[in-house]
């Protein structure tokens, strides 16, 4: 069994990212494969999800022995993902074999991750409005205890549904897609219950797409043993340093990322990929500038004010210029999640 140890060193960095962010392990593990190792994409999405499915459930225990878990949630998603989930690596199959899965699978996780940026980009300016309105009085600010929902069920397993036809067909999806319909449905949740509820609902999600695919799709042990070897260190030092470092910039350089692979995963060319990139990196500063100026904020964050290692949501509302996506969340660190 061959190990490729410059894979090991590539999933040792994403790792990190992962570690320090809480998400991009399947939207950035992924299209590394296919695009910088050449790995056919049905083959970077079966092993993926293998790996992530070891380990999620690390992350999970520590969230439900935090309290930071809405079972009722998780169950009503389960019950819509897992069999999606299945059903998303049957559709991949039912595309042909060959060149014509392969081009299949690539487009549909080129769209993927182009809704993951944008995803991305969505729960930061939700995040801007939400500091606003507290700052202003106009919304309740929320209690220390978990706050009591009501489950909107149909919503809710819609919600299962499509992410996990698209993890079963991407391995995208099970933390930076579905996280942020979580954010709109029930938008009384507080951030670190949000990041619980969703990783734990992706265990199964992830369980049922890791078992379709090991029976139909193109996993391979060497692989995903690679996967694991890399991850697994980089997300723990990830972690460590996630106290640290400022989450909301890696966020923002992580959608750049996406975008960046997405592009290239959809065909566009080179030169044209280029001058959207040169835009986007040009424009979204000006764009942010703005948002944070409109909702009564300084348009440049003093990253001086953030009190290191002291950035849970009591401290960040002290600060009048940074908002909570420009500070890390110590919940993060052991959310390891795609």
């Amino acid at each position: 069994m061959d190990i490729d140890w410059i894979l090991v060193l590539a999933t040792f960095g994403i790792g990190i990212v992962v570690g320090l962010t809480g998400m991009g392990g399947g939207a950035l593990m992924t299209p590394v494969l296919v695009i910088f190792f050449g790995i056919p994409p049905l083959t970077a999405v079966s092993s993926d999800l293998v790996a992530a499915a070891v380990m999620k459930p690390v992350g999970s225990l520590v969230h439900l022995r935090r309290g930071t878990v809405n079972l009722a949630l998780v169950k009503w998603l389960a019950i819509g993902s897992v069999p999606a989930a299945f059903c998303g690596v049957l559709i991949t199959r039912a595309m042909g074999d060959g060149e014509a899965v392969q081009h299949g699978i690539q487009i549909a996780l080129g769209v993927a991750l182009l809704v993951a940026a944008a995803g991305l980009s969505v729960r930061a300016y939700v995040r801007l409005a939400e500091r606003a309105r507290r700052r202003d009085g106009s919304a309740e600010r929320l209690p220390q205890e978990r706050p009591e929902v009501v489950v909107r069920v149909l919503p809710t397993v819609v919600v299962g549904i499509l992410g996990g036809v698209i993890v079963g067909m991407t391995s995208v999806g099970s933390g930076s897609l579905i996280i942020i319909a979580l954010m709109a449905l029930y938008p009384a949740l507080k951030a670190s219950q949000l990041v619980g509820t969703d990783l734990v609902q992706a265990v199964p999600l992830v369980a049922a797409a890791a078992l379709g695919h090991v029976l139909f799709g193109d996993f391979q042990l060497s692989l995903t043993l690679s996967l694991l070897i890399g991850c697994v260190p980089g997300a723990w030092l990830g972690a460590r340093i996630s106290s640290r470092a400022p989450g909301g910039f890696v966020r923002r350089a992580l959608a750049f990322v996406l975008l960046a692979s997405a592009l290239k995963l959809l065909g566009v060319p080179t030169v044209a990929t280029g001058f959207v990139l040169l835009a986007v990196l040009l424009a979204a500063p000006l764009v942010w500038f703005g948002l944070r100026r409109h909702h009564g904020f300084p348009g440049f964050v003093r990253l001086g004010h953030i009190e290191r290692g002291h950035t849970d949501d009591a401290a960040i509302r002290q600060s009048p210029t940074v908002d909570e996506d420009d500070a890390d969340e110590p919940f993060h660190a052991a959310s390891p999640r795609s």
